[in-house]
């Protein structure tokens, strides 16, 4: 459709739910009857604003020849309702998707699209099985609203789940949060506070008694910190328990530093693996770019450069969403789907690659063991990297003090660019602490690629009932500069289950496997592969008090030491997917 095609343009359609609620829309569409295929994007962020728009410019889309509808979800800005995450989301998705399909102007097909809370409407909608959904397109989103969206490892994910929380979904639509709940306006200046003095409330205990979002301002927050475990709250909306159930194609977008990435490569193997129909499965597609959560339009992720490549908008995002609803709402073979299903950024030698699957079946399952004499600790310490097997070695021994956590530097985290800055970051300031244990290969003879899963497991004691451990793996170029590359984290309770906690026995050693995720990443010649050891990465996660309290209700916070194993019988080790090359 060429474009200068004249638009109709029309702001705020009602679109009613089931239960009598009204939701409001905004629709782009092509002048005239149509029918045209409709592309649907449901927000909690305000659908007349830029962030809207740039997660797939309308404009375009309209002239491309799709009507574009963007709803305001429950509760939030222009729609009726009380707003409360994930919960009314499955439904109020058919109901959306199905509105949209009987409209006059629209041939009966529909698909979503955008990113982080606005592609978990897409697979929430998708779990309800809308009849004219077709297809999707989620962007930096999870698959698990409890492992990988508000909880890792079994730790909370303070920095985002607060920041988020107070800024985009309290702060940003306070008229509508305050109305439906009947707080007091004099509210919205506390919030203010509560934003600007973020680092108060990331120290604040007990957990459960933060006091800026009560009232019934974010009732879920609270619900969240009081469901630590994997239980029948968070089961219900679990994306990737019913991949099984989901019969749409999708096309995944992640990032390598973007918070949700675990839950876009496992929705993206779920659903190739188990999706509800042979359509479903052969039609996924997966696109990780070195981007940290809500990239758009840049090539900086952190304080580090990936180049003018690295840009979503280098590689045509826009046009490749448009390719892809062409093909799945207007039948058009433009071969999209012929093409290779997987892309990828590869970090250090910063360019776009197409694979066959993921992870990739050529790549070396290597395991990089963790050594030292029994001082490890610190960048100045003895801790070696290496492939060699250990023998008879000393354990390093390190004192966790929640009351002085090791601070965050980066990673994935999102929703602050200040208090909870996100993406790729010079590692050196936390490796002079001595409760970090650093372990680093010598400069490599040669460029080595990781690209594929990152796993550690890690042989540990501590003196606490509970606790966490920590890893980070981060790249040492030639002149002592290091970058972090991916992190996770394991509450001790949760070792064996999300589900089911168990505490510790003081001073035994137990196996624990702490999950990174995922990276591609050339490790260039003189170069050393790091991996970091502690057990506080505050505030992306929140500190464990090691008292062994389940709930989040801790104003007490007991120091605990740490003894890391990495012998004969006990090795300890990082999983790298080392690529030939």
């Amino acid at each position: 459709m060429p474009d200068s095609v004249t638009l109709k343009i029309e702001n705020n359609i009602p679109v009613p739910m089931r239960d009598g609620v009204t939701l409001y829309a905004d629709v782009y569409r092509p002048e005239g009857d149509g029918p045209y295929p409709t592309i649907l994007q449901r927000t909690p962020y305000d659908k007349t604003t830029a962030l809207t728009n740039t997660m797939l410019d309308p404009i375009r889309a309209a002239q491309a020849g799709f009507a574009v509808v963007i709803q305001d979800t429950r509760g939030r800005h222009a729609s009726e309702g009380e707003f409360y995450a994930f919960r009314d989301d499955p439904n109020d998705g058919y109901d959306t998707v199905e509105w949209a399909a009987s409209q006059s102007w629209s041939n009966g097909k529909v698909g979503m699209y955008g990113a982080s809370y606005v592609g978990a409407t897409q697979w929430l909608a998708a779990i309800a099985r809308p009849p004219h959904l077709v297809t999707i397109v989620p962007n930096v989103t999870a698959s698990n609203y409890h492992d990988g969206w508000t909880y890792q490892g079994g730790a909370f994910e303070l920095g985002f789940n607060m920041s988020w929380t107070l800024l985009q979904l309290t702060l940003a639509n306070f008229k509508n949060v305050s109305g439906a709940q009947n707080v007091p306006q004099e509210r919205r200046a506390d919030l203010i506070k509560a934003v600007d003095g973020m680092t108060e409330g990331f120290n604040h205990l007990p957990e459960s008694d933060y006091p800026h979002l009560d009232s019934g301002l974010a009732k879920y927050y609270y619900d969240w910190l009081a469901h630590p475990d994997y239980d029948d709250y968070w089961k219900s909306l679990c994306i990737e328990e019913k991949h099984p159930e989901i019969d749409v194609p999708a096309m995944h977008i992640g990032g390598w530093y973007d918070i949700f990435l675990g839950g876009t490569i496992r929705n993206y193997l779920g659903m190739s693996k188990s999706g509800a129909t042979e359509t479903a499965r052969n039609g996924q597609k997966l696109i990780i770019g070195p981007w940290n959560h809500g990239a758009r339009g840049s090539s900086m992720a952190g304080r580090h450069y990936f180049g003018v490549l690295s840009d979503p908008l280098a590689i045509n995002l826009d046009g490749i969403h448009l390719r892809w609803f062409d093909h799945w709402l207007k039948d058009d073979k433009n071969g999209i789907t012929d093409e290779p299903p997987v892309r990828i950024f590869v970090m250090g030698d910063d360019v776009w690659r197409d694979e066959q699957e993921w992870p990739l079946s050529r790549a070396v399952e290597t395991k990089y063991y963790l050594h030292s004499g029994g001082k490890a600790n610190s960048k100045n310490g003895d801790g070696v990297l290496s492939t060699e097997q250990p023998a008879g070695e000393q354990s390093d021994v390190f004192l966790y003090n929640p009351a002085d956590p090791v601070p965050t530097i980066g990673g994935a985290l999102c929703c602050n660019p200040y208090f909870a800055a996100n993406g790729a970051y010079d590692q050196n300031e936390v490796e002079e602490r001595n409760d970090v244990l650093v372990y680093s290969t010598p400069p490599l003879e040669r460029g080595l690629e990781v690209t594929g899963p990152v796993t550690v497991t890690l042989w540990a004691s501590t003196s606490a009932t509970d606790t966490d451990f920590t890893a980070k793996l981060v790249d040492v170029c030639e002149d002592g500069c290091a970058r972090n590359l991916t992190d996770g984290i394991i509450r001790a309770r949760y070792r064996e289950s999300m589900s089911n906690p168990s505490l510790l026995e003081p001073g035994k050693a137990y196996c624990y496997e702490i999950d990174l995720w995922a990276t591609s990443n050339v490790f260039k010649a003189g170069h050393r592969i790091r991996l970091e050891i502690s057990s506080s990465n505050f505030p992306r996660f929140d500190r464990n008090t090691n008292t062994g309290n389940i709930i989040a209700g801790d104003t007490e916070l007991k120091p605990a030491l740490q003894t890391v194993f990495h012998d004969g019988v006990q090795a300890s080790y990082v999983s790298l997917s080392v690529v030939p090359r």
